[in-house]
């Protein structure tokens, strides 16, 4: 096994393009009229336990000194990433003008990088945005200029297509092989078989299977977790809902007891775990008749 250690936030993204020679290649996917940037204009910033929540960021690049990328890899869809990545933004900021010693309390303006932000979606939800805008996540008319753009495998070859042809290569094999280092290994053959990052894997495929491996093991932790996170909320729920009932003396407030403890059971849920409406009623168990009524709800 390798002896490279890898934090819980490590991916096989992030691995790829803390390469210099990738981050060049994400950073011309994303502007192709710059042939003339070289490994050198392209510096890694990404953030490292930014968050008091230990939350990371996954590629922050800035190119010379006038742009910072800052590109997130996900396989489910979040339209919260828009006000995560404000938050990588803004961090990003803090330490550039903390390198550089910018005064920011004096009358001139200091000169910063313009900012760019992408996700690199590798799920198969049809009906995902090509832009995210932080004025979708907060109540009232506006419009806000911070935008989050999303790109998908789109057929080019380019970096960020072979990176999401490389997620769709390993899902299918962990399909056929479940959590497994047969997936790994039959991953990484279809990969150089089929060109898809491999120069990058023939090279390092050791420390990549070692990434996969322990991702798989990530993942099926977590899945542990919300099925114990979402069985607490559910016998919450049931027991907030039969004491109500009982206080009201009657069957209409059972049901009415259990129906609100239900809801809060999913408002938690998608608050402190960041579920979907959909997740949170799938892992609650919520009924499909059920479920129009408790999003109709959650609405009001």
């Amino acid at each position: 096994m390798s002896e490279m250690r890898y934090t819980v936030k490590d991916s096989v993204f992030t691995y790829v393009f803390k390469q210099p020679e990738y981050a060049r290649k994400l950073y011309l996917a994303l502007h192709p009229e710059d042939t003339a940037v070289t490994e050198a204009d392209c510096k890694l910033v990404t953030l490292e336990n930014v968050l008091t929540t230990g939350m990371y960021n996954d590629v922050g690049l800035q190119v010379r000194d006038t742009l910072i990328l800052l590109v997130e890899a996900q396989s489910v869809f979040s339209v919260n990433i828009a006000l995560r990545m404000l938050l990588y933004l803004a961090a990003t900021y803090k330490e550039y003008t903390e390198e550089r010693k910018l005064n920011l309390y004096g009358t001139a303006p200091v000169t910063i990088p313009r900012p760019e932000l992408y996700v690199v979606y590798t799920g198969d939800r049809p009906d995902v945005p090509d832009e995210l805008r932080l004025s979708e996540l907060y109540k009232g008319s506006g419009a806000a200029d911070v935008e989050v753009k999303v790109l998908r495998g789109n057929g080019t070859g380019d970096i960020v297509d072979q990176y999401v042809r490389f997620c769709k290569i390993s899902d299918e094999e962990r399909k056929k092989h479940g959590r497994s280092r047969k997936a790994v290994e039959e991953t990484m053959r279809r990969c150089i078989e089929e060109n898809v990052l491999a120069p990058f894997l023939a090279t390092r495929q050791k420390e990549v299977a070692e990434i996969m491996v322990t991702l798989f093991d990530q993942e099926k932790i977590m899945e542990i977790h919300d099925y114990h996170v979402a069985e607490d909320a559910r016998k919450d729920g049931l027991q907030k809902g039969r004491a109500e009932g009982r206080a009201e003396g009657r069957a209409e407030g059972r049901a009415e007891g259990m129906t609100e403890g239900t809801l809060q059971s999913i408002q938690n849920l998608i608050k402190n775990m960041g579920f979907s409406v959909e997740r949170a009623m799938a892992v609650l168990g919520v009924s499909e008749a059920d479920q129009p009524k408790y999003a109709e709800m959650l609405k009001q």
